[in-house]
């Protein structure tokens, strides 16, 4: 029983050599291929988001041209300072920064110590 693609290669017929040729041509199309296509469809929906009036960049991460902050997004404060150096600060949020889960491993020392 043959196997043929669509284009017509009977890949019963090749040799291991022209079998292994054409993966590697395969492999190397792929990622050129998949590229190609999206700047492709990046194109088609830029087009669709300027007849609705809007820019992709609104559409997709909804942001204002006018404003360059995504809605709902805001700026943190600093909770926590290292008075060792002041620059290394810690919002609260996330994994603990390092520099303060080295100091949390003092005997008597707390995270309130550290509050801004």
């Amino acid at each position: 029983m043959a196997r043929a693609f669509n284009n017509g290669i009977d890949v019963d017929a090749l040799s291991l050599k022209e079998l292994e040729a054409l993966l590697g041509q395969i492999e190397a199309a792929i990622p050129e291929k998949k590229k190609t296509e999206i700047v492709d469809l990046r194109a088609k929906l830029e087009a669709i988001a300027a007849e609705a009036g809007y820019s992709l960049d609104e559409v997709v991460r909804g942001r204002s041209g006018k404003r360059g902050v995504a809605a709902g997004t805001r700026t943190v404060s600093v909770k926590y300072r290292n008075p060792d150096n002041p620059s290394e600060t810690w919002s609260g949020r996330g994994r603990t920064a390092r520099w303060l889960a080295e100091k949390l491993k003092k005997r008597g020392v707390k995270i309130d110590d550290f509050a801004v």
